[in-house]
């Protein structure tokens, strides 16, 4: 086979990908990536080994975090950027003593992929427990990175993420060990929530109620995508009097949530649905679109691929990526100038949607949302947070929540709210039925919400409360979400439109007999099963 990656849900036939990602990542790209993360498996394996003090190497931390987030789905597709970012890699690994030999050629690293990609682990239930770590690491790498933009890291973070890809090279440690390494990996993505939570509300302010225009108005435009606030903080100052709006796109949306970005008069409202509706939006939009992360779509046509610009971790052939000087300024310039000589957007659709129900929003409504829950107005709440995707398999979520029972409130984070979030499902006392905490990192809240309930509530048991899960997933973090969860003691989330091709026969049997994990059947079963029985 050309290739081999089964990390997100899309992995054709949910066995894998052996050509081409059916992301658009050909197999260039993708064995560039297996050897990436094997580079960062041996420099791991060299710090734990030789004790190196961690925060004596920040470049290191940083270049580690980076990397990782840069092969989570749908971020890079740059092969020339990745092939630079494993010699780099090589480069801080030789100044750690990791004994590793550089590459005399893209040629000779394509040819080392052979050796070091996911299927080099012959066991099956050992390799699908090392991935499953790898993808909870790539996960936890993404919120760590956002928090590092804006200041913000924690020690415990990175020094698990030595500890779990040296770990992944280990042939000594058995099932039960990996076992215990992913739920540590849990554990540490709670960590990493925590942290990232904590740097984009000190920020920024804690995320208000707000409704959010999704029509247009006449101006020249940017279209920003992605996940970074502070890339969108960036571009809000430099675009400050040019007369160029700015729009928001799919998990970049909850930026309309925080308070510090209401005083900007030009960030006027949110563009489309999901990350991957982007192919014909885009095409509406008119305007340059920034990607700051992860989602993008391989563009069709060539007019748009030359209004697309990168930054972060995201990379695409072709496209301008916007670095950061020594401070972290990036020059967003070029985007406006070329925003000012294209036409403004087309209108695809009119209204506004509703969200900022983070933590803290939610427990100023405590007493409201008790005395609802006290009263039977509210009989459940069901969390749908994670991943939107392509299958029309996830038609479900949008049926399962169309049919819910009026006294049933939906928690949602991540673009998986597309599949509902511009439904009419009305408010039970004047609660909304959907509450969008925001992005999926903002699973947090929910989870956090979960907590803080179960206290009120004087339960001894998270899963005591009347509340649900029925996520839906696509790429690697929402892979941490879940480990998360499963360390907080959540049980019995349903996970679909399909579980993991990368989980095992037998290390799904003990996700399902140790945490009730289960797909999904029909809306009409589920909502039977989790809801009204």
């Amino acid at each position: 086979m050309s290739m081999f990656c089964y990390q997100c849900q899309e992995a054709a036939k949910n066995i894998g990908c052996t050509v081409k990602g059916i992301c658009g990542k050909d197999e260039e790209v993708a064995k560039l990536q297996d050897v990436l993360i094997h580079t960062l498996k041996e420099i791991s394996v060299a710090v734990v080994k030789n004790k190196v003090d961690i925060g004596e190497i920040p470049e290191t931390n940083h270049q580690m975090i980076r990397s990782l987030f840069s092969t989570i789905t749908n971020a890079n597709f740059d092969d020339w950027a990745i092939e630079q970012q494993i010699k780099k890699m090589i480069a801080i690994g030789n100044g750690l003593d990791s004994g590793i030999t550089p590459y005399d050629s893209k040629a000779s690293m394509l040819e080392k992929a052979e050796s070091v990609g996911v299927l080099a682990t012959a066991n099956e239930d050992i390799r699908s427990l090392r991935e499953l770590i790898i993808y909870g690491l790539k996960g936890m790498a993404a919120y760590t990175e956002h928090a590092l933009n804006i200041g913000k890291e924690n020690m415990e973070i990175y020094e698990f993420v030595y500890e779990a890809l040296a770990a992944t090279l280990d042939d000594s440690l058995s099932v039960d060990d990996l076992v215990k390494m992913t739920l540590r990996t849990g554990e540490n993505g709670v960590k990493a929530m925590a942290l990232l939570d904590e740097a984009n509300t000190s920020k920024y302010g804690h995320p208000e109620i707000t409704k959010v225009n999704i029509g247009v108005r006449g101006n020249p435009a940017i279209l920003i995508s992605g996940h970074d606030l502070t890339d969108l903080e960036q571009l809000l100052d430099q675009t400050k009097g040019t007369g160029v709006d700015v729009y928001t796109h799919s998990e970049m949306l909850p930026g309309h949530y925080y308070p510090a970005f209401k005083k900007y008069d030009h960030f006027v409202g949110n563009y489309g649905g999901s990350w991957w509706r982007q192919v014909g939006e885009f095409e509406s939009f008119n305007g340059p679109i920034l990607f700051t992360t992860n989602c993008i779509v391989p563009p069709k046509s060539e007019e748009v691929h030359k209004r697309i610009f990168t930054t972060g971790s995201s990379g695409y052939p072709g496209c301008l990526h916007i670095m950061p000087d020594s401070e972290g300024k990036k020059d967003f310039s070029a985007i406006i100038e070329m925003a000012k000589t294209l036409p403004s957007p087309e209108e695809i659709e009119t209204g506004s949607i509703v969200g900022g129900f983070a933590h803290n929003q939610v427990m100023a409504l405590a007493d409201q949302v008790v005395g609802a829950v006290k009263s039977g107005a509210i009989k459940k709440f069901i969390v749908m947070a994670g991943c939107d995707g392509r299958m029309k398999s996830r038609e479900y979520y949008t049926e399962f929540a169309e049919k819910l029972p009026k006294d049933t409130v939906i928690l949602t984070a991540g673009c998986a709210k597309y599949r509902y979030n511009k439904l009419d499902l009305g408010d039970i006392g004047g609660i909304p039925r959907v509450l969008d905490a925001g992005q999926c990192n903002d699973s947090y809240s929910l989870a956090v919400i979960a907590l803080k309930l179960k206290e009120v509530f004087e339960l001894d048991d998270v899963n005591e409360l009347p509340i649900v899960y029925n996520i839906a997933w696509y790429e690697q973090k929402a892979v941490i979400v879940l480990l998360a969860l499963l360390y907080l003691g959540v049980k019995n989330i349903h996970l679909g439109p399909t579980l993991p091709a990368f989980l095992s026969s037998n290390v799904a049997n003990v996700l399902v007999n140790t945490f009730g994990i289960a797909g999904i059947g029909t809306a009409e079963d589920d909502i039977a099963s989790l809801i009204t029985n």
